[in-house]
C-alpha cells in the first residue's frame, strides 16, 4: 500500500520520510496515475479543507478512489458542527478540567500535531482529540465559564503555513515518528488490506481470549492483511482500515455500536455489522421476530410494570425474566414463586421499561451453533454450571463458575438443531452469529441469536482448530474484494 502526503506546494514541505511520497494536490487530483491506484493512504496536508476547496476535493476523491484519506470528509464536516464540538466537550469533560486546571487565563489555545503538543502535559488531551478528529494538524480553543469549568469552544484544522516557527522543529520530529513508527505499514512488508480488531483488554468476559485473538491475527496475516488491535480511543482512525472485526461485547448504547455504524458508513466490511448488533442485542425484538416467522422458542411474554403479573398467571412457575440487552447470563433471573417474581421484576424494571418473561425449560446443556454467512461453522454443547440452571453461576462474592463445554463436527450434530439455528440466524443477516437452542423430547427451541459469539481457544475451535479462524478471515477478505470490485466498476 502506498503512503502519500498531499500538499499544495511540495517544495515547501520540509520532511524527508522513507517510504512516503510527497505529491502536490494538483497532481493527485489530475494525474491518471493516482486515479488508478487501488490501495493507498492519503495524508491530506493542504492549506484549507473548506467546502469545495482543493483540500476538500483531495479527501473527497481519495474516498471515491478507495484510498484512505486523513482527514476524511466526515471529519471535515464534523469539525464544522458546533453540536459535535459540544458533544466532544461533554465526553472529554473530566480530562479537559484536569488538564487545564492550572491555567490562570480565561482562554487557552492547544495546537495538536499528529496527536501531540509541544508541552508533554497536554499530550493526553491532544491524543484524545486527535483520535476523535483524525486530522494531522488541529487547533483547539478552550474558554473558562463563570463556574470556572473549561469547555471546548472550537476545533479547527490548521495549515502547515500557520504553524509558528518555534513549533516547526517539534512538528518535524513528531511527523517523522508518526510515519516511521506506525505499527508498520511503512516499515514492514506491503500488505493488500488493513484489518482492525476492536478489543477491550480490561473486559472480564471478552468474546475471544488472548490465544484466540492471536490466531485470528495469524490467519489474517497469512491472507496478506496488516492487522492492528484498536480500542475505544481509536474511533477517529476507522477510515485507515478496510475492515473492522469486533471482538468486544456489543451493545446498542455503547461505543461498539458507534464503531460499527461509523465503519459501515465509511464503506468498511464490518463484523458485527450495526444492523446485527441492533437486532441481536435486544431480546424484545428477537422474541417478536421468532414469533412472526414461527421459529419455535419458549413461551414468551413481553411485559411492563403494569401488566407483569399476567406473566405469572399465564406462564406459571418457575419462569425466566430477562433484560432485553442481557448477555453472559447477566440480567437474567429465575423466579420460583410469586414473591421472587415481584422482587426480581422490580429490580429489572429499574433498568428497562420492558422485560422478557419465558417459561422455564430445564436442560442439562444448551446447543450453540456458530454460523457465518448463513453456513454452520461449529457446534458446541454448553453444560449448565454445577448445581445451577445456567451456564454461568455468579456468586454473591463475585466469583463466576462455568459449566463444561463439548465441541463436535457440524455433521455430528442433530440435523434439526442445525436447520433450526440456520432458520433463526437467516432472519438477522449474513454475519457471524451464535444461535442458542434447547432440545427437549425431540423438540427444538431457539433461546436467542447472538451477534459477537464467543470463539475461545480450546472450546469453539476444538474440532476445526486453525481452520475456524481461517474461515472467518477468508470471509472478511472475500467481502473486501467484492467491495473493491464493485467500486472499480
Amino acid at each position: 500500500m502506498r503512503h502519500l502526503i498531499i500538499v499544495n506546494h511540495p517544495k515547501n514541505w520540509p520532511l524527508e520520510i522513507p517510504g512516503v511520497e510527497i505529491v502536490s494536490a494538483k497532481t493527485y487530483l489530475e494525474d491518471d496515475e493516482f486515479s488508478t491506484i487501488r490501495y493507498a493512504k492519503v495524508y491530506n496536508l493542504c492549506r484549507s479543507y473548506r467546502y469545495q476547496s482543493t483540500g476538500y476535493y483531495v479527501s473527497l476523491l481519495a474516498s471515491a478512489r478507495g484510498h484512505k484519506p486523513m482527514p476524511d470528509v466526515l471529519v471535515i464536516q464534523d469539525l464544522k458542527l458546533q453540536t459535535m464540538i459540544r458533544l466532544i466537550s461533554d465526553e472529554l469533560d473530566h480530562l479537559i478540567q484536569h488538564s487545564l486546571k492550572p491555567i490562570l487565563a480565561d482562554h487557552f489555545t492547544l495546537s495538536i500535531y499528529f496527536g501531540r503538543n509541544t508541552a508533554k502535559k497536554y499530550d493526553k488531551l491532544s491524543q484524545h482529540l486527535f483520535s476523535l478528529f483524525r486530522a494531522p494538524f488541529l487547533r483547539a480553543q478552550f474558554i473558562r465559564k463563570s463556574n470556572n469549568d473549561w469547555i471546548l469552544s472550537s476545533l479547527q484544522t490548521i495549515a502547515a503555513s500557520d504553524i509558528p516557527d518555534h513549533h516547526k522543529p517539534f512538528v518535524v520530529e513528531v511527523a517523522q515518528k508518526f510515519f516511521t513508527g506506525r505499527s508498520s505499514a511503512i516499515q514492514k512488508k506491503e500488505t493488500r488490506f488493513d484489518l482492525a480488531i476492536l478489543v477491550n483488554p480490561d473486559e472480564v468476559n471478552p468474546p475471544s481470549d488472548e490465544k484466540a485473538l492471536r490466531k485470528f491475527e495469524q490467519a489474517a496475516e497469512e491472507l496478506d492483511f496488516h492487522v492492528e488491535r484498536i480500542g475505544r480511543e481509536d474511533f477517529g482512525r476507522l477510515n485507515e482500515f478496510d475492515a473492522l472485526f469486533i471482538r468486544e461485547t456489543t451493545s446498542v448504547n455503547h461505543h461498539t455500536y458507534r464503531f460499527a455504524r461509523r465503519a459501515a458508513a465509511e464503506g468498511l466490511v464490518v463484523i458485527d455489522d450495526p444492523e446485527s448488533i441492533l437486532k441481536c442485542t435486544n431480546k424484545v425484538y428477537l422474541s417478536e421476530l421468532l414469533k412472526r416467522y414461527k421459529i419455535p422458542s419458549p413461551r414468551t411474554m413481553i411485559i411492563n410494570s403494569e401488566n407483569y403479573i399476567k406473566a405469572s398467571e399465564t406462564l406459571g412457575f418457575p419462569l425466566i425474566l430477562k433484560q432485553p440487552d442481557s448477555s453472559f447470563s447477566i440480567g437474567v433471573s429465575k423466579a420460583d414463586n410469586l414473591s421472587e417474581f415481584k422482587d426480581q421484576s422490580k429490580l429489572l424494571f429499574e433498568k428497562s421499561d420492558l422485560l422478557i418473561a419465558q417459561n422455564f425449560l430445564p436442560t442439562s446443556y444448551d446447543w450453540r451453533i456458530g454460523i457465518l454467512n448463513r453456513k454452520p461453522v461449529y457446534v458446541c454443547k454448553y453444560y449448565m454450571a454445577r448445581k445451577h440452571w445456567q451456564i454461568y453461576d455468579r456468586t454473591s462474592a463475585g466469583k463466576v463458575y462455568a459449566g463444561d463445554a463439548e465441541t463436535m463436527a457440524v455433521t455430528d450434530a442433530p440435523e434439526l438443531v442445525v436447520e433450526t439455528a440456520l432458520s433463526a440466524a437467516s432472519l438477522i443477516g449474513d454475519g457471524l452469529y451464535g444461535v442458542d437452542l434447547k432440545e427437549i423430547d425431540g423438540k427444538i427451541y431457539v433461546i436467542e441469536v447472538n451477534d459477537n459469539p464467543s470463539i475461545d481457544s480450546g472450546y469453539e475451535d476444538e474440532v476445526l482448530k486453525d481452520e475456524l479462524y481461517n474461515s472467518v478471515m477468508s470471509e472478511i477478505l472475500l467481502r473486501i474484494e467484492r467491495k473493491k470490485e464493485r467500486g472499480s466498476k
